[in-house]
């Protein structure tokens, strides 16, 4: 499939709802088991989408949109949810991703984006020189990536209750 903002939109909207219908209201063992060190939970994952709606995706495309010199972006802190999440329950984390998700949208709608805007650059600190297009894509797939992780991680925690049936599972062997 070729990049198209229209559909990347129509995933990064669905995505708080998506979450939401599945995390909000479960049990603790649902929300706060990983799969072993070193690894998230969804609740983790949820603070780290948070983040990314606050220091990431919106903040990197202006910067790109800019006539600034400069277009070099903040390192991104992948474990900042670390921190920002405390005390805040997971209902409270759905609502605050998909308020910052809905203001972000509608933020991009008012970039007026066209397509010659897409190859404009800006420079990532560890990956160098990304374009408009390819930030996009990618959080686009940055979302899908997340909804497949926490449906994994959920996924392993009955990973030896389902007995042989394991073999035909290949979610378990991710």
């Amino acid at each position: 499939m070729t990049f198209n903002l229209s559909k990347s939109i129509e995933i990064l909207s669905k995505t708080p709802e998506t979450l939401n219908s599945l995390l909000n209201g479960l049990s603790d063992e649902w929300l706060y088991n990983n799969e072993g060190k070193n690894t998230w939970s969804p609740y983790d994952i949820i603070g780290h989408l948070v983040h990314g709606e606050k220091t990431d995706w919106i903040v990197r495309a202006k910067i790109i949109l800019s006539s600034e010199r400069n277009k070099t972006f903040e390192p991104f802190d992948r474990f900042a949810q670390e921190n920002d999440s405390k005390g805040k329950s997971i209902h409270e984390l759905l609502e605050e991703f998909s308020k910052l998700r809905s203001q972000n949208l509608q933020e991009l709608k008012m970039l007026q984006i066209s397509e010659s805007d897409f190859t404009k650059k800006g420079m990532h600190p560890k990956l160098g020189e990304v374009n408009l297009q390819q930030l996009l894509a990618t959080w686009t797939v940055h979302d899908l990536g997340h909804i497949a992780q926490i449906a994994r991680v959920m996924s392993k925690q009955y990973a030896t209750e389902v007995g042989p049936w394991n073999a035909y599972l290949g979610i378990l062997k991710k």
